[in-house]
C-alpha cells in the first residue's frame, strides 16, 4: 500500500505577524501614554481647584487603559469607563482591569452605553481623549455631548479633551512611526473643506511584509479650537483653558510638555489639551 503523501515543511501555510497581532495592544503601544495623560490631568486639576481629584470618568474609553492608570495613582481613586462597543470593553476587562491588583479592581467600573445618555455619580474629572468626540459632526450634537458632560461633573469638576490642528491637518497624507516590532501608519485619507469631514485610518505594517490595513478607521469632523471653546461656553462651562505643547528644537517635534496660553504659532501640526471648568 502506498503511503499518503506528506507536504514538505516549506509548503505549509505561513502564519504572518499580522495574523498573530492584537490590534488593541498595538493601539495602546503606539497611540496611548496613559501615565503622561494622568500626570497632566491630575496636576492641572490640582492647580485649577486646589485639591486632588479622586473620581474620573473616561468617555469613549476603549481599552480603559487610562481609567486603570487612574486607580493606580492613589488608593482612594475611582474610575468609570464608558463605551458603546461590548467587544472592546470585554478586552479591557480581561487585559487591563484583570491585571490590576486585587484592591484596585473594584475601583474601576466599565459601562456599555452611549456617552450622551449614560448617567452616573458626578465625577471630579471627565475625559474624552484621542479626538474621540470628533465623531459628533454637527454643532448641536457636539453641544449636546458637552452638556451631558457638564451634568456628569461635580460642582467644581473639570472636563479635559485633546485636539490637533495646523495646516497639515487639512491635508491628505500618511505618517509612519517605527515601534518595537511594527510600523505605525497614520493616514488622513480625505478632508472635505466644505463640511469639515475628515476620514482617517490607522494601519500596522510588520517586518515580514504582512499588514493590518485600516485596523482602525475614523469618520470625524475636524473641529477648531475657537469652535470648541464657543460650544463649551454654550454648554454651560464657565471658562476653557488651552494647554499648548512645547517644542523641542533638537528633535523638531513636540516635547510632551503642555502649558496654558492664549497665543500660539501657526504651526504645520500642533497638539493641545483643553480644560473646561464647570
Amino acid at each position: 500500500m502506498r503511503k499518503a503523501a506528506t507536504s514538505p515543511a516549506g509548503s505549509r501555510k505561513r502564519i504572518t505577524l499580522a495574523a498573530k497581532a492584537d490590534p488593541h495592544a498595538l493601539y495602546e503601544q503606539s497611540v496611548q501614554d496613559a501615565g503622561a495623560e494622568i500626570d497632566f490631568v491630575d496636576a492641572s486639576f490640582l492647580q485649577l481647584r486646589g485639591r486632588h481629584a479622586r473620581s474620573l470618568r473616561e468617555d469613549f474609553c476603549g481599552t480603559a487603559k487610562v481609567a486603570c492608570a487612574w486607580v493606580k495613582r492613589r488608593d482612594d481613586n475611582r474610575a468609570v469607563g464608558v463605551d458603546l462597543d461590548p467587544a472592546v470593553l470585554a478586552w479591557a476587562q480581561a487585559r487591563n482591569v484583570a491585571r490590576l491588583k486585587t484592591s484596585q479592581r473594584p475601583r474601576v467600573r466599565l459601562l456599555e452605553g452611549d456617552v450622551l445618555s449614560t448617567r452616573g455619580r458626578p465625577v471630579d474629572i471627565l475625559l474624552a481623549m484621542n479626538f474621540s468626540y470628533w465623531l459628533f459632526k454637527r454643532r448641536e450634537n457636539l453641544r449636546d455631548y458637552f452638556r451631558a458632560v457638564h451634568r456628569n461633573l461635580k460642582a467644581d469638576g473639570v472636563f479635559f479633551i485633546d485636539c490637533y490642528g495646523g495646516y497639515d491637518a487639512f491635508k491628505v497624507l500618511r505618517e509612519r512611526r517605527q515601534q518595537a516590532g511594527f510600523t505605525y501608519v497614520w493616514e488622513q485619507a480625505s478632508y472635505n473643506p466644505i463640511t469639515g469631514d475628515l476620514t482617517c485610518h490607522i494601519h500596522f505594517n510588520f517586518s515580514d511584509g504582512s499588514k493590518l490595513p485600516r485596523a482602525f478607521a475614523y469618520d470625524w469632523r475636524l473641529w477648531t479650537l475657537p469652535e470648541l471653546q464657543e460650544l463649551l461656553a454654550e454648554a454651560g462651562f464657565s471658562r476653557t483653558l488651552v494647554y499648548w505643547q512645547g517644542w523641542d528644537p533638537a528633535t523638531g517635534e513636540g516635547n510632551g510638555q503642555f502649558a496654558p496660553t492664549e497665543t500660539a504659532a501657526a504651526d504645520a501640526g500642533w497638539l493641545a489639551y483643553l480644560a473646561a471648568v464647570k
